[in-house]
């Protein structure tokens, strides 16, 4: 079987979140040498679950600077109405548990670590024994999947992406399904291949047809790709039967991950029909390892994409949830000294939006539950340095992508490393 040694790097959003109103007070640095360019800012605060070398218990964290702050040390400290009596969740060694206490519980720890990081706050910052156990360098640590995720569903929620792809294989009058302006089109995934960022991923083996003159054959993919997507946890879930309204959505989000949903497009475009995406899907997912809180991303909300026509009842809302996190996707060859952005994109150009996702995956009655993971779909714009995938910016292999030192390609080879990267971007400031 023929292996590719391609891997993903996902490291983390890069947040702006100054304009926050309620943090426009005295709360405004940390006691935490943060540097300006730092990916993990006091107004980002995510969470994931790390281990060390002398500690290889997974635990519970939060990135601030280059440091974590173990979550397990201070659980003494979170006294507010919503934890004191559930401090036990920061003891666990994934965030379900934590995601299960709800939207209360979640503002409620953030607003109390941000007082405890604070630089006129004495409780962590002059407990000098409490500090040294506290605190881990990241460069120490070995950061592990942020949930036990019994559940993952793939949306196709990009409109660009969605007719692109409906024009290679159906051709332009006929580029988007009847169905896709009406619902948020979506499949289950494999929960089981979903990994952490930086763990290798192989090239799949599966039946491929490349010849329709001829019977299919069975090998190595040929046509490896990524997908540039983005994806939420779900949080507190919701009993069977009941579904999840619309106008309550936010408060069942937790947070979100950035993720590349590996595909292998010529296996894929055999086995999809009838029932959809497979074994050209069921490989590998790669996530990264920080949860960004939906708190922390509020502050980038924009207006959402016009829906024409309009959505039926059930999936209609009026407030803002779109969100304005510009990404960007590079690539680096075995055979290259440098690596290449070959796509920048936004997540704001999604057509529907995280509450309609999960309004319409609860809307006939499944019970979502804490850990859950729901992925956007390839995130592509209305231009092609914007489209998320090597399958549009190839279109469909017919033209090479031009590289550094003379280098093309139209889909992955072996020994490629791609990354993704994102930053959120507020009024004349930016903060990478």
């Amino acid at each position: 079987m023929d292996l590719a040694n391609i891997w993903k790097w996902l490291p983390t959003l890069l947040l702006a979140l100054e304009s926050l109103p309620e943090y426009n007070c005295h709360l405004k640095m940390s006691f935490i040498k943060v540097v300006e360019k730092s990916d993990f800012s006091y107004y980002n605060l995510p969470y994931g679950i790390f281990s060390t070398a002398d500690n290889p218990r997974h635990r519970i964290g939060v990135a601030i600077g280059d440091q974590i702050l173990d979550l397990s040390v201070i659980r003494s400290l979170f006294t507010g109405p919503s934890l004191s009596k559930h401090q036990e969740v920061f003891d666990q060694t994934t965030l379900n548990g934590f995601m299960g206490l709800g939207y209360n519980a979640w503002k409620e720890a953030r607003r109390t670590l941000q007082v405890l990081l604070s630089a006129n706050e004495t409780t962590l910052r002059d407990d000098v024994t409490m500090r040294s156990r506290a605190f881990v360098p990241q460069s120490s640590a070995r950061m592990h999947l942020p949930a036990e995720i019994g559940d993952y569903t793939d949306f196709y929620s990009s409109k660009d992406h969605a007719t692109n792809v409906g024009i290679m294989f159906r051709g332009k009058e006929n580029a988007l399904m009847p169905n896709w302006l009406r619902l948020p089109v979506g499949y289950h995934g494999r929960a089981s291949s979903v990994v952490v960022s930086e763990t290798p991923i192989r090239r799949p083996s599966g039946q491929m047809r490349p010849d329709q003159s001829k019977p299919p054959v069975f090998g190595a993919s040929k046509q490896l790709d990524i997908e540039l997507e983005m994806a939420f946890f779900v949080g507190k879930g919701n009993p069977l039967g009941e579904p999840i309204p619309i106008e309550k959505a936010h408060e069942h989000i937790f947070g979100m991950v950035l993720m590349n949903d590996w595909s292998a497009r010529d296996i894929q475009a055999w086995e999809y029909v009838p029932l959809g995406p497979f074994l050209g899907k069921n490989f590998g997912t790669t996530i990264s390892p920080w949860v960004v809180p939906m708190e922390a991303l509020l502050p980038f909300i924009e207006p959402n994409a016009v829906q024409d026509p309009e959505p039926l009842p059930y999936l209609r809302h009026t407030d803002y949830y779109a969100f304005n996190i510009n990404l960007f996707v590079s690539l680096k060859g075995e055979d290259m000294t440098e690596e290449d952005t070959i796509c920048k994109s936004n997540f704001k150009y999604m057509y529907w939006t995280m509450k309609q996702q999960l309004a319409h995956h609860s809307v006939g009655g499944c019970n979502m539950r804490p850990g859950d993971l729901l992925a956007s779909g390839t995130i592509s714009g209305p231009d092609p340095e914007s489209f998320g995938s090597m399958l549009e910016l190839s279109w469909r292999g017919s033209k090479n992508l031009e590289l550094s030192g003379g280098h093309t390609r139209t889909f992955l080879q072996d020994g490629d490393q791609v990354k993704i990267t994102g930053y959120c971007q507020g009024d004349g400031y930016r903060v990478r």
